[in-house]
C-alpha cells in the first residue's frame, strides 16, 4: 500500500483510491471524516480536485448550511416512510418527527468527503456520505458541484 504526505490533503494512502481524514462541522459539531480522492496510485491530482477541496473547505460554514437544509428537505419528503416501515415502536426511534435542522444532527453522521475525478465539463466535483438512523443500508449521499449541492439522495450517487 503506497503513502503519500500531500500538500494539501495531508497523509493519504493507496489501495484503489486515496484515503486519509480530515475534519468537517455538521449540525454545530466538528467530526473526523475519511477523505477520498480519486486517482491513479501516481497521485497526480488535478489541479480542480485541488481547487474543489480548498474551495469546501474555506467556505465550509455556507456549503455545510446548503447541506444541512438539503438533507432536512431530504427527511422532510420521506421520514414518513420510513416510519410506516418501522411500525410504532421503532418509528420514533428512527423517523422521528423532527421541526429544525438541528434535530437532525441526532440522526445523521457524516463519515466520508469524497473528492471526485474531473471530468471533460471541468466541474468540481465532491460527494458526502453519511450515516443515517432512519435506512443504515444506503444512508445518504450528498452531490456537492461548484461548491452548491446539486442532489441529496441514498449514498450511491456519490460512491
Amino acid at each position: 500500500m503506497k503513502k503519500i504526505n500531500d500538500d494539501l490533503f495531508g497523509a493519504i494512502e493507496f489501495d484503489m483510491y486515496w484515503s486519509g481524514k480530515t475534519s468537517i462541522t455538521m449540525f454545530g459539531k466538528k467530526r473526523e471524516v475519511i477523505l477520498s480522492i480519486d486517482g491513479e496510485e501516481d497521485a497526480n491530482f488535478s489541479p480542480i480536485q485541488r481547487e474543489a477541496y480548498t474551495n469546501f473547505m474555506s467556505n465550509m460554514d455556507e456549503i455545510m448550511d446548503a447541506v444541512e437544509l438539503g438533507i432536512f428537505e431530504y427527511y422532510e419528503d420521506n421520514y414518513e416512510e420510513y416510519r410506516d416501515m418501522a411500525g410504532e415502536v421503532e418509528a420514533d426511534k428512527i423517523a422521528p418527527e423532527i421541526s429544525t435542522i438541528k434535530e437532525l444532527g441526532n440522526l445523521v453522521i457524516p463519515t466520508q468527503l469524497i473528492i471526485r475525478r474531473v471530468r471533460k465539463n471541468g466541474v468540481r466535483r465532491i460527494g458526502l456520505v453519511c450515516d443515517c438512523t432512519w435506512d443504515t443500508d444506503n444512508g445518504v449521499g450528498v452531490r456537492i458541484e461548484n461548491e452548491k449541492v446539486e442532489e441529496v439522495d441514498y449514498q450511491d450517487i456519490v460512491l
